[in-house]
């Protein structure tokens, strides 16, 4: 019995970056599991669309896919979008719904090697992290649950070495990554650091990276890193199980 299909549900863009790095990150999870069918759909802006991969699979006679959100938090497209795109996929289709990536400890991986990265980059050693504030910049949500992943990400992260975190959103809600820069450096804080929660570069991360005009170091949003390659493989197996647990229950 053949594995099934790993669909990416990525948001999508009008900026070409986002789908770049939604392919890169693509090719990653495919090298660390090679023989696993991995195919992408967007939800909007790009191509191909969600419904045109579901067709696809089904003409071609695939039945179990796996369809996991390349979302960090369960906020709107999680909770509504996703599933009716699903819900209207051909009927032979089996389709697994994966949780969102976020939270977990691969995630914050991930924002630590970009932050080091963007350390090296400034000439800043990791020791300096005890004088620097931090932001965590996310796109940002209506939805408190999204909201409160963010704050506790943040204070998950109080512990990790930073003299001080702040949460800071892009859209939707307060306050704007700018406003957490001014008011670390209010504090005193040595060094202000700016760390984008998002997975692809776009209009939301650009509004981050134009607040942290002021800050001293900003990294890379998260793109296709080892860690969150392998968190997409994480869920992909737990979606699986979750899968195989229902069948037998059924049966």
């Amino acid at each position: 019995m053949s594995a099934p299909v790993l669909l990416l549900v990525a948001h999508g863009s009008r900026d070409p970056r986002h789908a770049a790095t939604v392919h890169a990150l693509v090719r990653r999870v495919r090298s660390l599991r090679p023989g696993l069918r991995v195919e992408t759909g967007f939800l909007d802006f790009n191509a191909p669309a969600v419904p045109q991969v579901l067709e696809r699979l089904a003409f071609e006679g695939v039945r179990d896919v796996v369809a996991l959100p390349l979302l960090l938090t369960r906020a709107f497209h999680a909770k509504a979008d996703i599933p009716a795109v699903l819900a209207q996929a051909p009927a032979r289709l089996d389709i697994a719904l994966a949780d969102v990536l976020g939270p977990s400890p691969l995630l914050l991986a991930t924002l630590e090697r970009r932050l080091d990265e963007a350390f090296h980059r400034a000439g800043l050693a990791p020791a300096d992290k005890r004088s620097t504030g931090l932001v965590l910049a996310s796109a940002g949500s209506t939805d408190p649950e999204a909201i409160a992943v963010i704050a506790e990400i943040a204070r998950e992260l109080r512990h990790t070495g930073w003299c001080a975190v702040r949460p800071a959103f892009a859209s939707a809600a307060l306050p704007r990554t700018e406003d957490a820069v001014r008011e670390l450096r209010a504090q005193g804080v040595r060094q202000v650091a700016v760390a984008p929660y998002v997975i692809a570069p776009g209009f939301l991360p650009d509004r981050i990276a134009r607040g942290a005009e002021d800050a001293d170091v900003l990294a890379e949003v998260l793109g296709a890193a080892p860690e969150l390659a392998r968190l997409l493989l994480v869920r992909y197996d737990e979606a699986r199980v979750r899968a195989g647990r229902a069948q037998v229950l059924s049966a």
